[in-house]
């Protein structure tokens, strides 16, 4: 069983200038071999393989020494391989086209090894013993040490640990349904009463604050330590929106964890649905996706389920009673009569018990199977290719002219 544990870091000015070498080694050998991949298929047409760019690094180590020197060899490994994951991930249609990375954004270097807990310490391979916040013990075998900055140069290392697998404890035994909204963050129906938790707008209490910082760190000259000054400022802002956001999402998650075994939720298309210009703003600021992943890790640890059900199940506008679905039921519309049984519905806590009782419907189905179950019934089918439209393979080198004359510098 694996778990993470992230600590905060606090290490001298000697060790902050020893990890600025190791990033920018690691950085530079990604960029490096960012670059080789990009030329490779230029010139052939096929992608590089992972052990043709990790067999770069002995000759690379020769003409820079640098790269030997001021960096753990493991960690260049590493580089090489997150490289090869970011390729894979692109091809599968997870993420975009990998970035060539910069020394102005957040930095982070990995350890797969070497890296030692001692007291309140971590012991780094050409870092030495650097000062840390355990504020839960780390109990298991170090898997992977992934040291990383923050724009607002905050250090932090995330902790992989190879635990004994052992369960948590089971508290609950409800079956909850929630439904997400933007008015309220998440109504929950047990079966037999509807809890609302309003949704408490992170970004719009700090709105004016980093809209004024923002306007100061513009008139800066580029290139200043003024205007380097201001782009910390403005990076406070965003991490306290950040963390107050995570902070809302864990303490909800936890409690409706505790309380339950089984949750059930809709699988909702959140990048459709940004695009709507009105709410885009709401939306990605709400953090539905960051909460069902909570929600999904939490229920694992205790042995729960998360059903997902289909994002085309119409919840809102079927009636919890009769089974009744409208024709039509308007965003504006909070409230109505279902016009077979005449029961008058909320629909939020109507939405909620139709999700709840489709969870509990999916989940008899299919036995009580997989941790994690969408109701593959209610998706829409993929549209064939048609023509005109150009394949994830034809598009799968497709770079920016700009990034073709990219310079590589440490």
């Amino acid at each position: 069983m694996l778990k993470a544990v992230k600590v905060r870091l606090y290490p001298t000015t000697e060790q902050q200038e020893a990890l600025a070498k190791s990033f920018g080694c690691a950085r530079w050998y990604w960029n490096y071999a960012l670059n080789a991949c990009i030329q490779h298929y230029e010139e052939t047409g096929k992608s590089l393989k992972l052990n043709v760019y990790k067999a770069y690094l002995p000759q690379l180590k020769v003409e820079h020494p640098w790269l030997k020197e001021d960096c753990y060899s493991a960690v260049l490994q590493c580089v090489a391989i997150n490289l090869n994951k970011a390729y894979s991930n692109f091809f599968e249609g997870r993420a975009k086209f990998p970035k060539f990375k910069s020394k102005h954004h957040e930095q982070s270097i990995q350890y797969p090894q070497n890296v030692k807990v001692v007291g309140d310490c971590l012991e780094i391979p050409k870092i030495g013993v650097v000062k840390a916040v355990l504020h839960r013990p780390i109990e298991g075998k170090v898997k992977t040490v992934t040291i990383s900055k923050t724009p607002t140069d905050k250090y932090f290392a995330s902790i992989l640990l190879i635990g004994d697998g052992e369960v948590g404890f089971v508290s609950g035994n409800k079956t909850l349904g929630i439904d997400l909204g933007l008015k309220d963050f998440a109504i929950v129906h047990d079966g037999e009463e509807v809890t609302k938790h309003s949704n408490p707008k992170h970004l719009k209490r700090h709105e004016k604050n980093l809209a004024r910082k923002h306007k100061k760190f513009t008139r800066k000259v580029k290139g200043s330590n003024s205007r380097n000054k201001y782009k910390k400022l403005v990076a406070k802002v965003h991490e306290r929106v950040s963390n107050s956001r995570q902070d809302f999402l864990h303490k909800l998650s936890r409690k409706l964890v505790d309380e339950s075994q089984i949750i059930v939720v809709e699988n909702l298309h959140i990048k459709g649905m940004v695009r709507n210009r009105k709410l885009s703003k709401s939306i990605s600021d709400v953090g539905w996706g960051m909460f069902v992943n909570f929600l999904d890790y939490k229920l694992k640890a205790k042995d729960g389920q998360l059903i997902e059900i289909g994002r085309f199940f119409p919840s809102s506008k079927t009636c919890s009673c009769c089974g009744h679905v409208v024709d039509e039921l308007t965003l504006d519309i909070r409230e109505w009569h279902c016009p077979k049984c005449e029961i008058h519905h909320d629909r939020d806590g109507n939405a909620a018990l139709n999700i709840r009782k489709e969870g509990l419907r999916i989940l008899q189905n299919n036995g009580g199977g997989n941790p994690v179950i969408a109701d593959r019934g209610c998706v829409r089918p993929p549209t064939r290719k048609g023509k005109g439209q150009r394949s994830m393979k034809s598009e799968a080198h497709t770079v920016p002219d700009f990034l073709r004359c990219w310079v590589v510098h440490p």
